[in-house]
């Protein structure tokens, strides 16, 4: 594992990085289920998804087809929702019964959504998710699912579906292909993500959970290193942790940089979990990685 640390984030991590398990296609989504202490997580490729537990060598399939899915995240009610490349939705199941997902978003005013990214709940129910192009616009390749399919929204959103399962976009101007996103600890701002142009944007939530005044928070567009903003979670104290530029970095909530590492594997996407909510792990290319921190995350469905 290689440091570059800025402003104290080798006093944030503990030990080196391990190894948990490999041998996937691409992986993405984590999300740890406290009830159940297991890590479950997308490859895409493999059109699965994986459940993990410490202690084992091997990941076991925990969806088999998957629709692709990228992230991944519970609600508050402990459903497990799936954002879906190839379905080009987001679904929901009851967490233990995977094969029996339901569509809880896939069109906007008429037409089918982009290819759902990823995923974050509100302490309302309310839940947000990023709609980016990837697979379906005519500059690239399809893949996941999307073989022959068409773009048929003329912009990449971000969505909100609120408790009575209503649909409602929630910002579409001034990204290209929204990703990550993450809300601070007591939910009054939204980091969201834009991994073509390497931005990190912050805004502030209103009241009736629409979005106001934005600002930049991070700007990767001159780092040449490795990645762009991706996958990110935000810990208790405040602190974003992302995907990106040279691998995993911190920020303080002012947005001081605090320094990033990376490993032999990129990381594409991560999440705390564990016993304490101490542990991040992270989804990098075909392996599945975690580190000790003296950081403790935000439980998934629990605010």
């Amino acid at each position: 594992m290689r440091i570059e640390d800025d402003a104290g984030i080798s006093d944030l991590l503990v030990g080196e990085e391990t190894r948990l398990c490999g041998g996937f296609g691409f992986t993405e989504g984590p999300v740890w289920i406290a009830t159940d202490s297991a890590l479950v997580f997308s490859d895409i490729p493999g059109n699965r998804q994986h459940i993990w537990r410490p202690g084992d060598a091997e990941a076991a399939v925990y969806r088999e087809p998957s629709g692709w899915s990228n992230g991944l995240t519970l609600d508050s009610d402990g459903n497990l929702l799936a954002c879906e490349h190839g379905g080009r939705r987001v679904s929901r199941a009851p967490y233990g019964s995977p094969g029996t997902e339901s569509a809880a978003a896939d069109s906007w005013d008429g037409k089918q959504l982009n290819s759902p990214n990823d995923i974050v709940v509100h302490s309302s129910g309310a839940i947000l998710f990023t709609d980016p192009a990837y697979g379906i616009d005519s500059g690239r390749t399809p893949r996941f699912g999307q073989e022959g399919q068409q773009q048929e929204l003329d912009f990449q959103g971000v969505y909100r579906i609120d408790r009575d399962g209503s649909l409602h976009l929630v910002v579409s101007e001034g990204f290209s292909q929204p990703n990550g996103l993450a809300f601070n600890p007591d939910e009054s701002q939204l980091y969201i993500g834009d991994s073509h142009e390497r931005l990190i944007w912050r805004y502030e939530v209103n009241s009736d959970l629409s979005l106001g005044e934005r600002v930049l928070f991070l700007d990767q567009t001159g780092d040449e290193r490795r990645g762009a903003p991706d996958g990110m979670k935000v810990d208790s104290d405040g602190r974003l942790w992302t995907t990106g530029a040279g691998g995993v970095s911190a920020h303080a909530a002012d947005g001081t940089y605090l320094g990033v590492f990376e490993m032999d594997e990129h990381a594409a996407n991560l999440t705390f979990g564990g016993d304490d909510f101490r542990t991040l792990y992270m989804t990098a290319m075909t392996g599945l990685y975690s580190i000790e921190t003296n950081v403790r995350g935000i439980v998934p469905g629990s605010r």
